[in-house]
């Protein structure tokens, strides 16, 4: 068991999180209540046997950050005993000893390091038939909200912690849509910043042209307050080169930031056509007109192509990425490419029970790079250039918002995710720019988020929009009940 590295007598908590400050004990006895029995959300993948040891020492660093209690993903390298393991059987004695650099600015800031959270294994990207928030190191995560059902991904266990109350706040993952979805149908927050801000460097990659780490959390500030940690250069990451000049004080201004007089594009079509989440999603743009938003409905229909040529993008940087990273471990064991894991998976039949890799394969066999440029060219086009700034810029509006994801579906290892295609994620993702989802309510009691994008660097106004609408909302946020739907 996870919590037997610490070796403490943890004492049951309520299933309801609580409001007040806590401890790395407090959050402990949680885990070992609604994770590790009880329910069994499988959310924690493995504890930081050092992480009491690091909240006394985090008594002496001053700053708003100082002591509170974080769970990262388990594609972001710690130093220390934890390995980095993807969620797959192949890296299992991945202990690289080293800091991921985000992991290193949150210690700077007193963070304490709780542990690892479990994830789709490979980030959802090993197979085209996938159950978000299974890997075969972890197995499959529940959502506490309804725990028969889906906690999204790839930040699965990320976002299952947060909103269970298993931590103070969590580091996801995205290259589409894995911060974002876990955080809207798990009722928490999540901001996915431009590609850029954050340091990718020791984090297990899909593609350098879409990845990034962020915050999940249960509210905007501290998201924001986490922001601040976050961000920043790294010479060892060359898309972070205007990471310092573009940061911010991400809090500043938070708390009285308004709506009043913000021009706002509603992307109507991307709210799919369930009559509740429609309803739910009109009470939204309602509460943002009271607040004194300007709305602006703005039909649109991505280009087909455009998903078309991300897909090759991730496929080409996968291998391409994977590989150096592989090839960058400390240890001399181990695979180094993604034909070596592809070889793992053939070798070792519980890697493959449940879906197969069809998307490793397809990966392993992309490598015409002229084919590559062109589609990478061509998607950032069209979700940058010609999909979110023109829409920011014909329409005269400062933000984009939509519907997040619909409501979590029921797991299904055998058949796969059922996603519903709600939701205009795609376009920040493959630009590269900032999109937040802050909870907007629930559907039969199943949480929905409320996406809100801008341009790229727009970071600051992003978190500004999504507090100003938090504070307007008038529906009531679910709280998760830990049992399955329906009961």
């Amino acid at each position: 068991m996870k919590l037997q590295l610490l070796g403490l007598a943890l004492a049951a908590t309520a299933l309801t999180p609580s409001a007040r400050a806590q401890t790395v004990a407090d959050y402990l006895a949680r885990i070992a209540t609604v994770d590790d029995a009880g329910p069994q959300l499988n959310a924690v993948l493995a504890i930081n046997p050092d992480a009491a040891k690091d909240e006394a020492a985090a008594t002496a660093i001053k700053g708003p950050l100082a002591g509170k209690v974080v769970l990262i993903k388990d594609n972001i390298e710690m130093a220390g005993p934890l390995p980095t393991t993807a969620g797959s059987l192949a890296l299992k004695e991945n202990v690289t000893a080293r800091d991921a650099p985000l992991v290193a600015r949150l210690r700077k800031a007193g963070v304490v390091i709780l542990g690892k959270t479990n994830l789709s294994e490979w980030a959802n990207i090993r197979s085209s038939s996938s159950s978000s928030g299974w890997s075969a190191v972890g197995g499959q995560t529940k959502n506490p909200h309804a725990i028969d059902r889906t906690p999204c991904g790839s930040s699965s266990g990320s976002g299952s912690a947060v909103a269970a109350g298993l931590a103070w706040a969590a580091i996801g993952t995205e290259t589409d849509g894995s911060i974002t979805c876990p955080a809207s149908v798990n009722g928490i927050v999540g901001f996915k910043p431009t590609v850029g801000m954050v340091s990718r460097t020791h984090v297990v990659p899909i593609s350098h042209s879409q990845d990034t780490a962020g915050p999940m959390t249960r509210t905007v500030a501290d998201a924001a307050l986490l922001m601040n940690a976050l961000a920043g250069s790294d010479a060892a990451d060359p898309a972070t080169a205007e990471a310092d000049k573009r940061k911010a004080d991400f809090t500043a201004g938070l708390a009285s930031a308004s709506l009043k007089g913000v021009r706002i594009g509603v992307l109507r079509k991307q709210a799919g056509n369930h009559p509740a989440l429609l309803a739910l999603f009109d009470k939204a743009l309602a509460d943002m007109k009271a607040a004194g938003a300007d709305l602006v409905e703005i039909p649109f229909d991505p280009a087909p192509e455009m998903g078309r040529d991300e897909f090759t993008v991730l496929l080409y940087e996968l291998r391409e990425d994977m590989g150096n990273y592989l090839r960058s471990l400390p240890t001399k064991q181990g695979p180094r490419s993604l034909a070596d894991l592809i070889a793992f998976n053939k070798a070792h039949p519980e890697e493959l029970r449940w879906f197969g890799q069809d998307v490793f394969e397809q990966a392993e066999a992309t490598t015409d790079r002229t084919a590559y440029e062109a589609a990478r060219a061509n998607s950032l086009k069209l979700a940058g250039a010609e999909g979110i700034d023109k829409l920011l810029r014909d329409n005269r509006v400062a933000f984009l918002v939509a519907p997040t994801e619909g409501p979590a579906w029921p797991i299904d290892l055998v058949l796969g995710d059922h996603f519903v295609g709600v939701g205009a994620g795609n376009l920040a993702a493959i630009a590269g720019y900032p999109h937040l989802s802050v909870p907007m309510g629930a559907v039969e009691g199943l949480p929905i988020g409320l996406s809100i994008m801008g341009s790229k660097w727009d970071d600051k106004r992003v978190l500004e929009a999504g507090a100003a609408y938090e504070r307007a909302r008038t529906t009531a946020v679910p709280v998760p009940s830990f049992k399955r739907w329906g009961e």
